[in-house]
């Protein structure tokens, strides 16, 4: 029968959690002629609108029991679902027992992902773990030769429109519907799997699922040859997956994946004390510290303002509208903060294309989670890196000892490294970058490259020199040998902080000390790659 027929429905199996249009849709199922049975909360619903319709302990002949949790766990139902209808031994099994088809099943599940995101006791998480659902989709979707499975409220008038049009539902949309149906059951296993990995401190689990819900189909991925989707995962982290734009054309790839990594820094920041981050290809141009978010801005803008075109701008707090009005006067594509005040609104609306986002909070860089990368073959798999700066023991290593002025920089360049590409070198004045080094394949050519860029960023400021000069400098891992943190010094900076770590520490120790610089060692490496 898998050869495009349509099949009848002639009966409807109906028991969902989220009862949105249930109500409409039964209604228009009874008036096809469609038999209706029905579970629970989910009978009670439709009976209550006078629409006839079977309770299913009247068509297993077994009450629920156990709180609701064994009642469609049974063979006619499972029967009615998995029977090959032009099988003659299923057809006599079915006779024999009495056993009645099923046409149309329409189930959603417990809310387990609700349950988690609110914070739910291990008990009550346990309880709201879905059963007989998932084993009725699965049944139903497995059989779709015979039977629609439908598990999106969404899809409710198509069906309708189809049952119209043709008494049932057509086998390539039968197809879909069981993919999409094995899907939403794959998304909840790998939810629960994983909350349970959670919960144990279960690392090292033997299979690993990852599951999204599709937010968006994108024009293209990084570049237009390539396909892309935007899918969440559920997880209620403030950042690009939770808020909301409020203008502006659609996120691309790109700007989703640099916005994400603009968020993710600028919540590393107090939100007390204004910052401001421009993000350009998913890494930092500058990152300033300032005494209002315009202040911040500028002093970020000074940094690299050849790059900042066409960048991302992220800030720790609400953005007003002095502030937009700055922002405005160079090309961006997208600005995102935790609010907006509706000045700035206004502002930012005079540029159509221009996005805006907001989150309603910044992001918790302490809050667990986990990374995944795709590999050929394979997955990498990693804790989110959580390590922050102000929390760590520092040692200074150098005859000479960071000023206080020195020590507060030397943590905001640390802070910066943390989200800049390997191999990464942050120059750092007065609470703002003035010179970042990003991505290099050696240590000493971030560090020559960011001096580089101060020195441009200078002559675009009208300032003789480099920006570096009497800055700190920071790199996200050890110095491997003394030539980069000594091109760091010839940049003019006047004290340095690394992880430390290398069996040239000493080396590179003696070298501070020579040049007359402070250094401190962190113990904390941050590679990102």
């Amino acid at each position: 029968m898998s050869d495009g027929t349509t099949i009848p429905i002639k009966r409807a199996l109906l028991s969902v959690f989220d009862k949105t249009g249930m109500a409409e849709f039964a209604k228009e199922l009874a008036g096809l002629g469609v038999e209706l049975v029905s579970t629970g909360g989910t009978h009670k619903l439709i009976a209550e609108t006078g629409i006839a319709v079977r309770d299913i302990s009247d068509l297993t002949g077994f009450p629920e029991m156990m709180d609701g949790r064994v009642k469609t766990l049974h063979p006619k139902v499972h029967g009615g679902l998995l029977s090959v209808r032009d099988n003659p031994a299923h057809k006599a099994a079915m006779d024999a027992h009495e056993i009645g088809a099923i046409d149309l099943v329409v189930v959603n599940l417990y809310p387990f992902e609700a349950t988690i995101a609110k914070g739910a006791s291990y008990d009550e998480t346990i309880e709201n773990i879905d059963i007989g659902g998932p084993a009725m989709i699965r049944s139903a979707a497995k059989n779709h030769a015979y039977v629609t499975v439908v598990v999106d409220p969404s899809d409710y008038a198509g069906v309708i429109e189809a049952i119209k049009q043709t008494g049932g539902v057509p086998y390539a949309q039968r197809q879909k519907f069981a993919a999409k149906a094995y899907a939403r059951t794959a998304n909840y296993d790998a939810t629960i799997s994983n909350w349970f990995a959670g919960t144990l401190g279960f690392e090292e689990m033997p299979y690993r699922s990852f599951s999204g819900h599709l937010k968006e189909v994108m024009r293209y991925g990084e570049n237009p040859h390539q396909w892309a989707a935007f899918y969440t995962t559920g997880e209620q982290r403030p950042g690009v997956a939770t808020a909301q734009q409020l203008q502006g054309k659609s996120l691309s790839y790109n700007n989703l994946n640099d916005t994400d990594a603009a968020y993710e820094l600028i919540s590393e920041f107090d939100p007390a004390v204004p910052a401001v981050a421009i993000i350009k290809h998913a890494n930092p141009c500058g990152v300033a510290t300032g005494t209002s978010l315009k202040d911040g801005y500028l002093k970020a803008l000074r940094c690299d303002p050849v790059s900042a075109f066409g960048g991302i701008i992220a800030l720790n707090g609400e953005i007003d509208g002095e502030t937009a009005a700055e922002i405005v006067k160079t090309f961006t594509e997208v600005i995102v903060a935790p609010s907006a005040t509706a000045e700035a609104i206004e502002i930012i609306a005079g540029k159509r294309n221009l996005r805006l986002l907001v989150t309603g909070a910044l992001a918790d860089p302490k809050s667990p989670g986990l990374m995944v990368k795709s590999l050929a073959g394979g997955l990498l798999v990693q804790t989110r890196d959580t390590g922050r700066i102000d929390e760590l023991e520092l040692k200074v290593v150098t005859k000479k000892q960071p000023t206080a002025g020195e020590l507060a920089d030397l943590k905001l360049a640390m802070k910066i490294a943390k989200h800049v590409k390997s191999n990464a070198i942050i120059y750092v004045k007065d609470g703002a970058s003035v010179g970042i080094g990003a991505g290099q394949m050696s240590r000493l050519d971030s560090s020559r490259v960011a001096h580089r860029k101060s020195i441009d960023a200078a002559e675009a400021a009208g300032i003789e020199g480099a920006l570096t000069k009497g800055s700190v400098v920071a790199s996200d891992a050890f110095f491997p040998f003394p030539d980069g943190m000594l091109a760091a010094v010839e940049a003019g900076a006047t004290a340095v902080i690394q992880p430390g770590g290398s069996v040239k520490d000493q080396d590179v120790i003696d070298a501070a000390d020579a040049a007359g610089i402070a250094m401190v060692f962190t113990g904390m490496r941050h590679f990102r790659h």
